[in-house]
């Protein structure tokens, strides 16, 4: 962990995620500022536009324009929305600051309310991780017995209150509107936009929705100001961020590390290589990510605008490592199957391109490839992308898209030779689980 990380420090995996610990750790300061001093909600929303904050769920949205779209003056209710649908393979921070922090979520979403005119907030919770939705719940319990939730906060005329709400496991419910839809009790699937949330959101009500680290972030630009959080990163990247790291390394975990940071040194914090093996390739933010070659990653930093450059995203700082054991067509076979399983159906081409993509490479890898697949999978992965509702189809197209093109050779050796261009023992070894 960075000596500039501030949502994970001080967490002891015990009792730090209780009330009495947040405030100890300086918990709910912000709030008390911004209600103390009165603070205008334009003031708060400039401050969060001058920390460069972006959206930590994927896009990588400034956090403070966002913020400016919801129509303050707006009679009647309007909603703010944290999305902790957290199903993207490789991702697992949220469930984290939910597990360990969840106060300083709960504050960043009611400092949210305050900057928008919001008196309600819903956090959309993963269903599969039950007991941090359970957790969440007793978080939200705490705070409205300490006054930080309900009529009157701490005596003031702001009011605000938070519920949970938890889905049952659909990747899908990922994209906003999909969430949206689904705590209106429907049907997960993704609106057609316009209009936009923040003029059409929940039960029809202008609504803002960030994710879960998004709002984790706020408390600390409150307390210390939108430059110290921008000096934390870099120009355009303020701020640090959570990286998941799984896959090939000693240590997987999650590593807060001020944006900037470049990519060994995140290797190195994961205690580098499992056995020592050679770094094959990378997904640098979650399994919908374009993969990157080892020689490219490792000039990379880790943020918004290095990782666009090098041809990927840096998505929700999911970093799937894979060695020199890996396979890179039975990998990208696991990915496809993923999402076409996932897709909602919606859309006739991911309904469909899914499906094609995850059978032609599902062939290759079990040596019925023919030589006309590789070419037949670029233009399967052209007519998805960007003909979609949501972007469910382009996350299974970029995949497919980029391991062809940084590791065609390993895929065109499936095809003419039946098999598989990494000896399977050398696979088999790669995939044993050390302990201790």
């Amino acid at each position: 962990m960075s000596d500039k990380a501030f949502m994970l420090s001080g967490l002891d995996g015990d009792r730090s995620w209780r009330l009495a610990d947040y405030v100890k750790r300086g918990g709910y300061a912000a709030l008390r500022k911004i209600i103390g001093e009165e603070m205008a909600p334009e003031v708060i929303i400039a401050e969060v536009k001058k920390s460069a904050l972006r959206g930590r769920g994927g896009a990588g949205f400034p956090t403070g324009l966002k913020w400016s779209f919801m129509p303050r003056q707006f009679p009647g209710a309007k909603y703010v929305c944290c999305n902790s649908d957290e199903g993207e393979p490789g991702t697992f921070k949220d469930r984290d600051l939910l597990r360990f922090n969840p106060h300083l979520v709960i504050e960043g979403m009611i400092i949210a309310g305050y900057a928008m005119g919001c008196e309600r907030g819903y956090n959309y919770i993963h269903g599969e991780i039950f007991e941090v939705y359970e957790r969440f719940e007793e978080a939200l319990a705490e705070a409205r017995a300490a006054g930080y939730l309900g009529a009157n906060i701490l005596g003031s005329a702001f009011s605000f209150d938070l519920f949970a709400h938890h889905g049952y496991g659909a990747y899908i419910c990922g994209e906003e509107t999909a969430l949206l839809e689904s705590i209106e009790g429907k049907k997960g699937q993704p609106r057609f936009k316009p209009p936009f949330p923040a003029s059409y959101g929940l039960y029809g009500k202008p609504t803002t929705i960030n994710n879960t680290e998004t709002f984790a972030s706020i408390p600390y630009i409150i307390n210390n100001g939108g430059d110290a959080f921008l000096n934390l990163g870099k120009p355009n990247n303020g701020g640090t961020k959570l990286f998941s790291v799984s896959g090939h390394v000693n240590r997987p975990g999650n590593y807060e590390v001020a944006l900037g940071t470049p990519f060994p040194e995140l290797l190195g914090l994961a205690g580098g290589m499992r056995g020592g093996r050679r770094l094959k390739a990378v997904i640098p933010g979650g399994s919908s990510a374009p993969v990157l070659p080892e020689a490219v990653i490792m000039d990379c930093t880790l943020d918004y605008d290095s990782i666009s450059k090098a041809g990927s995203m840096l998505g929700s700082g999911a970093v799937i490592v894979m060695d020199e054991s890996t396979c890179m067509v039975k990998a990208l076979e696991r990915l496809s199957y993923f999402y076409h399983e996932e897709s909602c159906g919606q859309c006739t081409p991911c309904r469909e391109g899914t499906g094609w993509l995850y059978r032609v490479i599902h062939r290759i890898e079990h040596g019925l490839g023919r030589p006309e697949d590789l070419d037949l999978l670029d233009s399967v992965s052209d007519n998805i992308m960007g003909r979609t509702i949501c972007a469910l189809g382009d996350a299974a197209a970029m995949p497919v898209k980029s391991f062809i093109k940084h590791f065609r050779s390993e895929f065109q050796y499936h095809v003419d030779n039946k098999r598989c261009l990494v000896p399977l023992e050398q696979q088999r070894e790669g995939s044993k689980i050390y302990v201790g």
